[in-house]
């Protein structure tokens, strides 16, 4: 389990040798640099690639230069040793990439009654096969062949998407959870997290949670968020107990989702903090009042208010008031479980529900912050208690 330490007290203390520090210092300063490496690298590659594509905008000429990438790549991959290695990786993939996206736009664009079937079945075919080559390549290749493996995983789901293009309803929420569960597996196979952490998104979209953007302005929307709190609290009770019993690397993974879909709760309960719910309505909207039809505002109004009360409600107070205590006790449970990235969104999310409730609901009530903040002191002395009491040594004889 990775912890968070202060290696010079430990070495204050005598807890550690200096030899054991300096390794632990190596170890973490190599790990956020391999990371931070990656990220640029894999950035790169997808920019360069994307770039070449649409500056080029001629199919001939963008698969020519892919393959040469391509080519290069490879050669420098089997030939150089290992210093030159990562300048491998980068023109395999960015000429990989090249062929792939260019294809993929030349099919939609000019061929699209075959398209999708090319897409589906080549995409799963790439995957497939890039997938094999990652078992069995050398360690040297394998960054290549799962990045491989995961733009032929990106295809097949372009295919499938373009295929169910318009439609609604169990269709297309089947698709973002067979979506959800095959970026899920690719990041496990590939062992990358990050890839693993992309699945919330479609898992999300299944209950038609997303964002959007619009000029300056960057908007989470989700129309049922009782229910997605519900659906995303199923994977952090899932994760966490996949944390604790099953392997380290299958635990690591479902870390990361169990973390972003804290992320996703948090934000469907920000919503319902500011505008409550009606449980199900979102999937009547186009039964609702029409403002056209109404000569007076207050007549639509109210015809709106009759509508919604066929549905269960929940007030936004609800919301707050539950969301803040589910706060607190997720912040004091990831701390005493050394769950630090839970424990990081629980407080972040205490200040941004604060800060929320501060201009939203009491920005003019000062004996609420009083009374508020009086309450805080009893809490904050009674968690501090029952951590002294949950995890105090026992006593030797």
């Amino acid at each position: 389990m990775t912890h968070v330490i202060n290696t010079n007290q430990l070495l204050a203390e005598g807890l550690l040798n200096e030899a054991q520090a300096k390794e632990i210092a190596r170890r973490s300063r190599d790990t956020m640099l391999a990371l931070v490496v990656n990220i640029i690298l894999t950035a790169g590659i997808i920019a360069a690639s994307l770039g070449f594509v649409f500056w080029i905008a001629d199919p001939f000429c963008v698969a020519l230069l892919g393959a040469a990438f391509l080519a290069v790549g490879v050669l420098v991959l089997t030939k150089a040793d290992a210093l030159y290695r990562l300048l491998g990786h980068a023109g395999t993939l960015i000429g990989s990439g090249m062929l792939f996206a260019g294809g993929a736009i030349e099919l939609v664009s000019n061929y699209p009654d075959i398209a999708t079937p090319i897409l589906i079945a080549g995409g799963a075919l790439i995957a497939a096969t890039a997938a094999w080559a990652y078992r069995v390549a050398p360690t040297a290749l394998r960054f290549s062949t799962g990045a491989i493996a995961l733009a032929g995983i990106a295809l097949h789901l372009l295919g499938l998407g373009i295929e169910l293009d318009g439609m609604s309803g169990l269709p297309i929420a089947a698709l973002y959870f067979y979506a959800a569960a095959l970026i899920a597996a690719a990041g496990v196979f590939v062992d990358v997290r990050f890839v693993t952490a992309l699945a919330i998104a479609p898992f999300a979209q299944m209950l038609d949670t997303g964002t959007a953007y619009f000029h300056a302005a960057y908007v989470f929307y989700s129309p049922e968020p009782t229910l997605t709190i519900l659906q995303m609290g199923a994977v952090v009770a899932i994760g966490a107990w996949a944390m604790s019993n099953t392997p380290d690397r299958f635990g690591r993974h479902a870390g990361i989702l169990a973390m972003m879909a804290a992320v996703v709760g948090n934000l469907a309960f920000l919503v319902g903090s500011l505008w409550g719910d009606e449980i199900g309505a979102s999937y009547y909207r186009f039964q609702a009042p029409n403002y056209s039809d109404f000569n007076d505002w207050r007549e639509y109004q109210a015809a709106y208010a009759l509508w919604k009360e066929q549905f269960i409600q929940i007030s936004e107070h609800v919301f707050s008031v539950v969301w803040a205590a589910l706060l607190i006790a997720g912040a004091w449970l990831a701390a005493a479980t050394h769950r630090r990235g839970l424990f990081n969104a629980s407080i972040t999310f205490l200040g941004i529900h604060a800060y929320t409730q501060v201009f939203e609901t009491f920005s003019d009530e000062p004996m609420v912050y009083a009374l508020g903040g009086l309450a805080a002191i009893p809490a904050a002395w009674g968690l501090w208690r029952l951590n002294q009491k949950m995890f105090a040594e026992p006593a030797s004889n």
